[in-house]
């Protein structure tokens, strides 16, 4: 008994042993993972690799559509997709996944390049 009270008083004087999350926040370590970026769509070249490397299948990709899409409430943030891609087009973020209201998912579509045109003029 004399225990738990001797610790609620030691308690009740020191600084809290938490961080107030929201309002101060831990800087990330070097080489941290956090979670997935993004998807550079210039260089993907919508191969799959990182599809069928994902642990969870969170990632999907779509050639003839060229969609490239992560559910990030499937992903386990192992890095494993931006390591396998041969473009290394899908980059890693140093950050906390933020709180999410909704679930949703990240869909990117790579816009096809303007064609260049030929203006040339031949006399």
């Amino acid at each position: 008994m004399f225990d738990m009270i001797r610790n609620v008083l030691k308690n009740m004087v020191s600084k809290p042993a938490t961080r107030n999350y929201p309002l101060y926040k831990r800087p990330s370590f070097k080489d941290t993972r956090g979670r997935v970026g993004g998807n550079d769509m210039e260089k993907c070249i919508f191969c799959g690799i990182c599809s069928r490397k994902c642990p969870s299948q969170a990632i999907k990709v779509n050639k003839t559509e060229k969609t490239w899409e992560i559910d990030p409430f499937k992903c386990v943030i192992c890095g494993e997709c931006a390591s396998v891609c041969p473009k290394k087009s899908i980059y890693m973020d140093e950050q906390y996944t933020p709180a999410a209201y909704r679930k949703e998912k990240s869909i990117l579509v790579q816009t096809p390049k303007p064609a260049v045109s030929d203006d040339r003029v031949i006399a």
